[in-house]
């Protein structure tokens, strides 16, 4: 028997027929119409839809007013957390609120000064501050930017070519070229 008159099953109706590949789908030649007809009619497949079902086919778009960003207050609630990583060390999490809801985390730990924690120190530094850049943007609806990102990344560098430090380098390539495609869009 040839390839193309093989019966397979169809994935709109599941026939075992003679299977068409149809905008992706593997149909039968029934299902091949209807999707034909999903395609070049959809205002008929709304209507024919509602009237066997007693909603949309699709719901309809609801526009969602986006709250105006709140400032950071200078003065925040907080609540401090203690815990011990697997190699026991004991870490301090402290985390500031705003209505109950977390906005900035900090991270620190009794061994600042020892030198083979620097390296984790800065990691754990950059990635507190990116949360609560994410964190200010979810609730206090701060704008987030690359700029935004960026800072935060170099403030908590502790040492030239850390983690943080190679980090920076790299992404602010990105808001360079980010920067000059926005001068040139500009420019007459």
């Amino acid at each position: 028997m040839p390839e193309e008159q093989k019966k397979s099953t169809c994935q709109i109706c599941g026939a075992a027929k003679k299977i068409h590949n149809t905008s992706g789908f593997a149909a039968c030649s029934t299902c091949k119409t209807i999707i034909a007809n999903v395609k070049n009619h959809p205002e008929e497949i709304k209507k024919l839809w509602l009237h066997f079902h007693d909603e949309p086919v699709l719901p309809e778009p609801v526009s969602i007013p986006i709250p105006q960003p709140e400032e950071l207050p200078d003065v925040v609630d907080g609540k401090r957390y203690r815990a011990v990583d697997r190699d026991q060390n004991k870490w301090y999490l402290s985390v500031s609120e705003v209505d109950g809801n977390p906005v900035e985390v900090f991270a620190s730990t009794a061994f600042d000064r020892n030198h083979e924690l620097q390296s984790r120190i800065s990691n754990l530094t950059t990635i507190t501050r990116l949360i609560s850049l994410i964190l200010r943007h979810i609730f206090l609806y701060e704008p987030l930017t690359m700029g935004k990102c960026l800072k935060q990344i170099q403030r908590s560098s502790r040492q030239k070519n850390d983690l943080p430090d190679m980090l920076y380098g790299v992404l602010s390539r990105y808001q360079n070229e980010i920067d000059n495609r926005s001068k040139k869009s500009i420019m007459p």
